[in-house]
């Protein structure tokens, strides 16, 4: 494993705090894409030596979830005329904290785990948990249904870091399985972001309360 390994996962986390801490939605777009391309970047180093399945991997990565889905996200953003994330269901500062505590729960619970030896004293594990935690935060505490897209793909990018620890046993499988799967997701989401705009002007999952049967 690269010595680079940690330092990109550190970043990961940083990012975690900043998609909490934001108002944005295209702040939050970007943070998610960089996120997404630096696991890219991870996915080569984690295999140690460069090789070219990896790299195809990283490649991919970066181009689904570093640009493609960021376009996609910004398209529907100019489409809804949003700019910012209005009324959260907690405040920013309540989310950071959620993140704080996350962050510290799961580095504390990887230490615990009976991890092969080259994944211990790695943020690997941790990053992932802290990730998949971040994203369950997002996706339960904010309103617009563009920013609980971003908080998916957040959750998305743990699993993705958490699928990294298994490269030897299945070098690229688990991780060309997730992007597969997250393209196809993102799409889902796209129609239906579209069909909630156009039936109610807004993207606002709380007036999704006043349908009835």
């Amino acid at each position: 494993m690269s010595s680079a390994v940690d330092p990109l996962l550190v970043l990961v986390l940083m990012l975690n705090f900043l998609l909490l801490g934001t108002s944005r939605l295209r702040a939050a777009i970007g943070a998610s894409a960089l996120q997404g391309a630096l696991l890219g970047a991870l996915t080569v180093f984690v295999h140690g030596a460069p090789a070219a399945r990896p790299m195809v991997v990283g490649a991919a990565a970066i181009a689904i979830k570093g640009v493609l889905i960021r376009g996609m996200l910004n398209r529907a953003l100019r489409d809804a005329a949003i700019r910012k994330e209005i009324e959260p269901y907690i405040s920013f500062v309540t989310s950071l904290i959620l993140g704080a505590v996350a962050t510290g729960a799961a580095v504390l619970f990887a230490d615990r785990l009976p991890l092969a030896p080259e994944h211990q004293g790695s943020l690997l594990v941790p990053a992932s948990l802290a990730t998949v935690l971040t994203g369950f935060v997002i996706l339960s505490t904010r309103k617009k249904a563009i920013t609980q897209v971003v908080g998916y793909l957040v959750l998305e990018n743990g699993i993705f870091i958490m699928g990294l620890t298994l490269h030897q046993a299945m070098p690229s499988l688990v991780e060309i399985g997730v992007l597969l799967d997250l393209l196809v997701a993102i799409f889902v989401i796209g129609i239906v972001i579209n069909h909630i705009n156009r039936e109610f002007a807004s993207l606002d999952v709380a007036r999704l309360d006043t349908l009835k049967e």
